[in-house]
């Protein structure tokens, strides 16, 4: 399974008598059309950790009800079901499995606050539902998987906000504008940086998982592998299987500040990063240190990431050449997404934006519109794939893998500082040079590379398939 194609899968199982409503779930559009003062009912996915806030932000909203809670872990109930009943005075269904609630037609929306591996399956099948979506950052798991989010919304007429609350920030909205507008200068670098402590996570034997959880649910659309504890609930973030590392954890939230403030940024034409995961052996798979670099028509976005303790330097910033001459590019919107500078959307948060526009049916209200989510998730996938696709080298060998970029090679320097900071002993030490990788923002694959191109999505897992056709 691990050679075969998500292509050839779905050709092997049409054949095979396996429709594709099989590996969708059966599920099917039931949404219903909201009245104004209608209540609208919402079912929560994923409640250990950030689900708990979803509970918290609709119960804030007149006219919201969390009526579902839902999670492979049975044992998260009681105290989520307390919650709600507090909050919302109800007693909540609770079910393990998302379709089960996917098949209650008085089931207006589904709030994803999940592992990143079940985003997208839960969000299409959520739309083939007929339910609205919010769901959690990243909205994917890899490439192939949020651009088919964005087909889903489009193609069952579904209202689908993104985890990225920024994009409610009016502050941010101006400054993106000006930049537009030229009244900076001349954009060079936007850079964005994740400078969260993160310890080592040690390692935890495979064993039984236990006896209230439904592991292979949980798995779902991710590879079937063994139970250990540093997955279920946290940790998963640092397997490549389940997560994206911080880069596509909190990242995603500076990663979609740095790409909004360059004017009419989709996605990149070349792609490079590098680090490594330092400063302690552990379970975890992917860096606690990186730096990514992307070429938009001549503007580098660079992002940064440090999971060892770091002096400041958080947070967003641009540079710019003042006395340049520039003509930004036009800032255009897609059909049915709001124009990046255009004024933010109806309500008070990401959230009440939402519910608003769950309402009006009007997704141009949309704060963070999925196809804005797809686009920054994208990013922090594709600066991963380069860097699994790298080669170690030792710090003792001066690095030339950002070409003629000055502000790369300042990165690299501080990163390195940083690392002695925390004792890393360089001379003894390599990290990882991550392959160059040249894309094509239109098509969204890579230019002359099958291995980067594989890795935009992942063979299937039956019946938690993603489909080509949703």
């Amino acid at each position: 399974m691990s050679h075969l194609s998500r292509r050839s899968f779905l050709k092997t199982a049409a054949s095979a008598g396996v429709t594709s409503s099989f590996m969708i779930a059966g599920t099917k559009a039931s949404g219903r059309v909201l009245g104004a003062n209608e209540v609208i009912r919402v079912g929560v996915a994923g409640i250990k950790g950030r689900g708990g806030a979803h509970i918290s932000e609709f119960a804030k909203i007149p006219g919201v009800q969390v009526t579902y809670l839902i999670d492979p872990d049975s044992s998260l109930f009681p105290m989520r079901s307390k919650q709600v009943k507090e909050l919302c005075g109800l007693e909540p269904k609770c079910v393990q499995d998302i379709r089960k609630a996917l098949d209650d037609k008085n089931l207006d929306v589904i709030s994803i606050a999940t592992c990143n591996h079940w985003h997208s399956l839960m969000t299409i099948w959520a739309c083939q539902a007929g339910k609205d979506v919010y769901v959690e950052k990243p909205c994917s798991h890899n490439v192939f998987e949020g651009r088919k989010c964005v087909e889903a919304a489009k193609k069952y007429k579904r209202i689908v906000q993104h985890g990225t609350q920024n994009r409610g920030r009016e502050n941010l909205r101006q400054l993106a504008q000006d930049i537009a507008e030229g009244k900076k200068g001349k954009l060079l670098v936007s850079r964005g940086t994740c400078f969260k402590r993160r310890p080592s996570i040690g390692f935890q034997p495979i064993e039984e998982p236990p006896p209230t959880l439904d592991f292979d649910l949980w798995l779902g659309p991710a590879p079937k592998q063994p139970f250990h504890r540093n997955l279920v609930h946290y940790n998963w973030h640092w397997f490549w299987d389940t997560g994206n590392g911080d880069i596509g954890n909190q990242g995603v939230h500076e990663m979609d500040i740095a790409r909004w403030m360059i004017p009419g940024a989709t996605l990149p034409k070349t792609v490079i990063s590098v680090g490594g995961r330092f400063g302690y052996k552990d379970q975890g798979q992917t860096p606690n240190t990186q730096i990514a670099v992307m070429d938009f028509d001549g503007v580098t976005l660079l992002f940064e990431v440090r999971g060892l303790p770091t002096k400041g330097g958080v947070g967003n910033n641009q540079v710019f050449d003042e006395k340049a001459a520039w003509a930004p590019p036009p800032v255009t919107s897609h059909p049915g997404v709001k124009s990046p500078v255009a004024p933010r959307g109806p309500g008070k948060g990401v959230f009440e934006n939402f519910i608003l526009c769950v309402r009006s049916r009007k997704e141009e209200d949309l704060d963070a519109h999925i196809l804005e989510g797809h686009y920054s998730s994208a990013l922090c996938h594709l600066a991963n794939i380069s860097y699994r696709l790298g080669e170690e080298v030792p710090f003792s060998k001066k690095t030339k893998a950002f070409g003629d970029n000055k502000a790369a090679y300042e990165a690299f320097a501080q990163m390195e500082e940083h690392l002695k900071d925390n004792g890393v002993k360089l001379e003894e030490t390599t990290y990882r040079v991550g392959r160059l990788l040249k894309f094509d923002p239109v098509t969204e694959k890579f230019i002359g590379d099958d291995e980067a191109n594989q890795l935009l999505t992942r063979p299937p897992r039956p019946p938690f398939v993603v489909p080509e056709q949703v």
